[in-house]
C-alpha cells in the first residue's frame, strides 16, 4: 500500500477555503518548503511587501478568490459612499486600494504586509489597521448606518434610476422603497416604471445557469437569420462569476455590415414569443473619424437594448435541487417565469476586440488599462479603438491578446481581470 504524503499550507490555503466553503485545490503558492533536516527552521511564506506590485490593475493578476475581503469591503464601501455624494477624488482612492489587496496572494494579517504595496497611503493604512485591532471599522460602520447611504442603496438599484435622480428623491424627503412607491403622482420613465413593478426579480441574483439560458435563448434566435453570428457573454459572468445583477452579450457578425439588422430582427422575434417585458433601444452613435475618449469612464457609443426578458423557469438547466438553494424552481405568486436584466450590445466585428475587452471588466481593471495606455505609452484606449498618438495612427487588432501587444503587457485572462 503506498505511503500518503502530508503537505505543509501557509495560512492562505485555510483561508481561500473558508472563503469558498469548501476545500479548494492546493497549489504552489499554497505550499511551504521544509528542509530535510527537520530541526531546520522552515522558510516563512514570501511577504506581500516583498513582491513588486504595480500601481495599475492591467499588470495585476486578481482572481475571483478575494483573501483580502474584510479589507476590500470595507474600502468598497466607503468607495461607494464617495460615488453617491459624486465626489471623485476619494472614490478613485478607495477603488484602487481596494483593487491592490484583491490582487495580492496572500492575507493581510500585519500592517507591515502592507510596506512597499502601491496606493495605499496613511488614510488607508489606519482603516486597515483599525480592522486588524478590532475587527470591524467604525468608519464604515457609521457610513452603512447613515441615513442617506441606506437611501441611495435602494434607489439606485431600481431599473433606470440613476445618481442625479437619487439625489432628487432624497431631497423631496424620500427614504425608502414603499416611499417610492407610494407616490402614485410620480412622472416616472418607462424604464423606473418597469424597474419597479419587477424590483424583486431584477434585485435577486442572475444565477450561471439563468444567465447560459439567456445565453442559448439569444443565440438560437440570432442564428436563425445570421449563422456565422458570433454571440458572448461578458461581464462578470466571463470573469468567472457564478452570480451578476444582469446579463451581457456582446454581438457581431465577421461578415462586413452582416451585423446589422441583427438587434431589430432578436428584439421582433423576442416581442413575437411574449418574453419581452420592456425594452429600449439606442442607435450607434459612434464617429470612426474620432479619436478614443481621454475618459477612462467613457461610455461607448455602439447600438444597443435595454431589456428585461421573462425567463421560464423549465428553460433553466438545475443540478439537484437542493433545501437552501436561493434558485427559484417556482415563484411564491405562482409564476413560472423570472424577469431578468439583459443588455444586448451590437458591434462592427473589426471592433469586436475592443468591445469585448471593455464589456469584460472589471470596472477598475478596465480604466487602469486605460490609465497605462495614456500615461505610459502615450496611446488612447476605448470600447472602440486604439490610437497612438505618437504616430497619429490607429491602431489594428484582432484579438484582446493583440490590445496587450500593442501596450507591452502582458496579456491577462479574463478570470485574473477581477480588480
Amino acid at each position: 500500500m503506498k505511503a500518503k504524503t502530508c503537505q505543509i499550507l501557509d495560512i492562505s490555503w485555510f483561508t481561500e477555503c473558508m472563503g469558498a466553503g469548501f476545500p479548494i485545490k492546493i497549489e504552489g503558492r499554497h505550499q511551504l518548503q521544509v528542509r530535510e533536516d527537520c530541526s531546520a527552521s522552515f522558510n516563512p511564506p514570501v511577504s506581500s511587501s516583498s513582491v513588486h506590485v504595480s500601481p495599475y490593475a492591467c499588470q495585476r493578476r486578481t482572481p475571483l478568490q478575494d483573501i483580502n475581503r474584510i479589507f476590500t469591503d470595507a474600502l468598497d464601501i466607503l468607495a461607494e459612499h464617495y460615488e453617491f455624494w459624486e465626489n471623485k477624488g476619494p472614490r478613485v482612492k478607495f477603488q484602487r486600494a481596494s483593487a491592490v489587496l484583491k490582487s495580492l496572494r496572500s492575507p493581510v494579517v500585519s500592517i507591515k504586509d502592507l510596506e512597499g504595496l502601491p496606493l495605499l497611503g496613511d488614510e488607508i493604512k489606519y482603516i486597515i489597521e483599525e480592522i486588524l485591532e478590532e475587527g470591524k471599522c467604525s468608519r464604515v460602520h457609521e457610513v452603512v448606518n447613515s441615513e442617506r447611504y441606506k437611501a441611495f442603496k435602494v434607489f439606485t438599484s431600481i431599473f433606470g434610476v440613476g445618481l442625479k435622480t437619487a439625489e432628487k428623491w432624497y431631497r423631496m424627503g424620500l427614504r425608502t422603497l414603499e416611499d417610492i412607491k407610494n407616490k402614485k403622482d410620480f412622472k416616472f420613465t418607462s424604464m423606473q416604471k418597469h424597474g419597479l413593478l419587477y424590483y424583486d426579480d431584477i434585485a435577486s441574483y442572475v444565477s450561471r445557469m439563468e444567465a447560459d439560458a439567456i445565453e442559448h435563448l439569444v443565440k438560437n434566435i440570432i442564428c436563425e437569420f445570421v449563422p456565422d453570428a458570433i454571440v458572448t457573454i461578458t461581464g462578470g459572468f466571463r470573469r468567472g462569476k457564478d452570480t451578476g445583477h444582469d446579463v451581457d452579450l456582446l454581438i457581431t457578425c465577421p461578415r462586413s455590415g452582416g451585423e446589422k439588422n441583427i438587434l431589430h430582427n432578436t428584439i421582433n422575434v423576442l416581442k413575437n414569443q411574449g418574453r419581452i417585458l420592456f425594452h429600449e433601444i439606442i442607435e450607434s452613435t459612434f464617429d470612426n473619424t474620432k479619436r478614443p475618449s481621454r475618459s477612462v469612464d467613457a461610455l461607448d457609443h455602439y447600438q444597443k437594448s435595454f431589456l428585461i426578458l421573462k425567463l421560464f423557469n423549465k428553460e433553466v438547466k438545475t443540478e439537484k435541487p437542493r433545501d437552501d438553494d436561493w434558485t427559484k424552481l417556482e415563484d411564491t405568486d405562482g409564476r413560472d417565469w423570472k424577469a431578468i436584466r439583459v443588455d444586448l450590445v451590437i458591434t462592427p466585428h473589426e471592433q469586436y476586440a475592443f468591445a469585448l475587452l471593455g464589456w469584460t471588466g472589471s470596472p477598475q481593471f478596465e480604466r487602469d488599462l486605460r490609465r497605462y495606455a495614456t500615461w505610459e505609452k502615450k496611446m488612447m484606449l476605448d470600447n472602440h479603438a486604439l490610437y497612438d498618438r505618437t504616430k497619429k495612427i490607429f491602431l489594428k487588432v484582432r484579438t484582446e491578446e493583440d490590445i496587450f501587444i500593442h501596450l507591452g503587457l502582458e496579456y491577462v485572462e479574463p478570470e485574473d481581470r477581477n480588480a
